[in-house]
């Protein structure tokens, strides 16, 4: 049964003030009773250095991809990313998240601490290579009136798996590991694998810095129902198209098809984690999530921090990886899954997954040196991918109200 499709057209105020145990054991939901996770959500991993090193060639734009990957933090070596996926639980992990999502406290801050990262594929050829998980964070202190401080997290970078981890040491156990330019450049970068950690700022966050304009008075005054929330999100104003030639800034209410829906989710993303939103306005974007057309709940999984959560898969499949720096660029097809945790109301990360991967090549503007350019497959960080796989994520380790203060080092 997928519980979304099968309670997408019951009016959603049923759930509004209903305590979230009553509705649970009305759609007979169930948690995982042995997933642990509320209590890893509470535990904080160790943040290490990350930094790109261009070889001759390389732009810099490259060092600044990893950073605005907006994707899906990472395992550990011997950890799969991905994830396994168990059978789905009957229910509709959406409202039971949005219930949960509206009991929970304000304070005067939101402290978010998140991480991003892209997958590498390092070496030449399918048969010879491992991957690499790329990371980089931010973790963030936003008060009521949008002000605040943020902190960049510069991590090592690790393999992604216990095999691609064995692939590694036999490799020599490199500290930098050489990956083709996905900008397209004539070049490589250097992955850093060392341990090293370093944390830079903290940098002032003002109301201006906030995703989509939505500043904390905006946020105060969208409204609480989803429906009602939905229409004053498509009056959004933005260049919401996967690529075009031009930039141009439209509301969200003149796209159509896919591209609306993914317009939609970038902002319900925003406003489920990074966003100073008040709860009932967390709560909204769950049940607007929850009624748009072939939005899908699947089984229970894993996020990339190891947290257990169930699997909300969006019916988009695009030829950019939604969100990378590199997007315009891209080759293969990609689709986009989110991880929420229903019973505390959470969205615990995003995953890009390679649908179809890079073939072909494609012509880029002339470099600074005035030479043509052109991106190829071979380019590709997930050039030698399967259908499945990983390719960019983004994990909220932290995304909460609170009245502790940010740190002033």
């Amino acid at each position: 049964m997928d519980e979304l499709d099968a309670l997408r057209h019951m009016r959603t105020a049923l759930a509004e003030e209903e305590p979230p145990d009553a509705l649970a054991a009305r759609i007979d939901w169930h948690p995982d009773e042995t997933d642990g996770s509320q209590a890893r959500a509470t535990r904080s991993r160790p943040l290490r250095r990350r930094l790109r090193l261009p070889l001759a060639g390389a732009v810099a734009a490259a060092l600044a991809a990893g950073a605005a990957a907006a994707a899906v933090v990472v395992s550990q070596p011997g950890d799969r990313a991905q994830g396994r996926t168990e059978p789905p639980k009957e229910g509709n992990v959406l409202l039971v998240a949005a219930t949960n999502a509206d009991k929970a406290p304000l304070g005067s801050y939101w402290h978010t601490r998140s991480i991003s990262g892209q997958i590498f594929a390092v070496g030449r050829s399918a048969q010879d290579f491992y991957k690499v998980d790329s990371r980089q964070g931010n973790e963030t202190w936003t008060g009521r009136d949008g002000k605040g401080s943020m902190f960049h997290l510069d991590m090592a970078d690790v393999p992604l798996t216990a095999e691609d981890a064995r692939k590694w040491r036999a490799a020599g156990a490199p500290k930098m590991a050489r990956v083709p330019d996905p900008e397209g450049a004539v070049g490589s970068v250097f992955l850093d694998m060392g341990p090293r950690t370093m944390t830079a700022g903290p940098f002032p966050v003002s109301s201006g810095d906030l995703a989509y304009g939505l500043t904390p008075a905006k946020l105060a005054r969208l409204p609480t129902e989803p429906k009602a929330l939905e229409d004053a999100l498509l009056n959004l104003r933005g260049d919401w198209h996967a690529y075009s030639a031009k930039r141009t800034k439209e509301p969200i209410r003149s796209l159509r098809g896919q591209e609306r829906l993914r317009a939609l989710s970038d902002v319900t993303t925003a406003l489920l984690s990074t966003a100073p939103a008040p709860p009932k306005v967390r709560g909204a974007a769950f049940r607007m999530l929850a009624a748009q057309p072939g939005v899908r709940a699947g089984g229970r999984t894993t996020d990339p921090l190891g947290r257990a959560g169930t699997v909300i898969s969006l019916p988009l499949k695009t030829t950019v990886p939604l969100g990378l720096y590199t997007a315009p660029k891209q080759l293969g097809t990609y689709t986009r899954e989110l991880i929420v945790d229903p019973a505390r109301g959470a969205l615990l990360a995003v995953r890009d997954l390679v649908a179809t991967p890079p073939k072909g090549s494609r012509p880029l503007p002339p470099g600074d040196d005035g030479k043509p350019r052109a991106l190829a497959a071979k380019n590709m960080p997930d050039r030698f991918s399967r259908p499945g796989d990983l390719a960019s994520y983004q994990a909220f380790e932290v995304a909460q109200w609170t009245d502790q203060a940010p740190p002033r080092r």
